[in-house]
């Protein structure tokens, strides 16, 4: 039999606990052989939850002037409780699935989370949301998306330029093609052809004139005759007198 002492230091102790922790939950339990009372404290101890069975007026005291108060009355019984200071989810999924798994056994009476007092039902609802490490992942792994999403798009930005800058490069030339050709020179060409036409009658016209003038030179050369005739012939004039 515990001392007064022993009892109030354990006292002491679960009020301490118990001031820091962010739910707690009360069970009862009937016909519980010793395998599966460890079963359970393994299954809390898991979820990072501390479990002891208590004796109903030491736990009243102990949650006196705390957030589980308002779950007095549940300390009735054979009763046992398991509190934790971390994620009150994972302790909720913990102790859904072995109320559920062991019901013939174990009977949930009531519980405190986030300083709101709830039922079996309620439990089974906060047992189906994600975890925080669950919430943590899935943050991380749309964050990660993103990331990539927008790695992606960067690194397309530099692709996409140099793909449009080659096709520019290889449809350059096609698009200088017709530049270099000069379509231009076509009249050019008509002018050549034009002057090619004209160039024989300019031979002709020359020929004529080529013509004219050897009968001057001719003419010249033979007027000093012609005038040596005509003096003589101007001289027998007189001489007829």
């Amino acid at each position: 039999m515990k001392t007064k002492e022993t009892k109030q230091r354990d006292l002491e102790a679960l009020t301490q606990s118990l001031q820091s922790a962010k739910s707690a939950m009360v069970v009862s339990f009937a016909g519980l052989s010793v395998s599966k009372d460890q079963e359970f404290r393994n299954a809390l101890r898991s979820a990072g939850a501390k479990y002891q069975v208590v004796k109903n007026t030491l736990a009243r005291r102990a949650i006196k002037d705390t957030a589980f108060e308002q779950a007095t009355e549940s300390f009735k019984g054979v009763t046992a409780i398991a509190w934790t200071e971390s994620d009150p989810v994972v302790l909720s999924k913990a102790m859904s699935k072995f109320m559920k798994d062991n019901a013939d056994i174990y009977t949930f009476k009531s519980g405190v989370v986030d300083g709101k007092l709830i039922d079996l039902k309620q439990l089974t609802t906060i047992a189906s949301l994600p975890s925080k490490e669950e919430l943590i992942s899935k943050l991380l792994f749309v964050l990660n998306a993103q990331a990539q999403r927008i790695v992606t798009v960067i690194n397309a930005v530099p692709r996409d330029l140099a793909v449009v800058i080659k096709q520019i490069g290889e449809k350059a030339p096609e698009g200088n093609a017709p530049a270099a050709e000069a379509k231009p020179a076509e009249p050019a060409q008509a002018d050549e052809a034009k002057a090619e036409e004209a160039a024989p009658p300019a031979t002709e016209e020359a020929a004529p004139a080529a013509t004219e003038e050897t009968s001057a030179t001719a003419t010249e050369s033979a007027a000093p005759g012609a005038e040596a005739e005509a003096a003589p012939a101007a001289e027998e004039t007189p001489a007829a007198e």
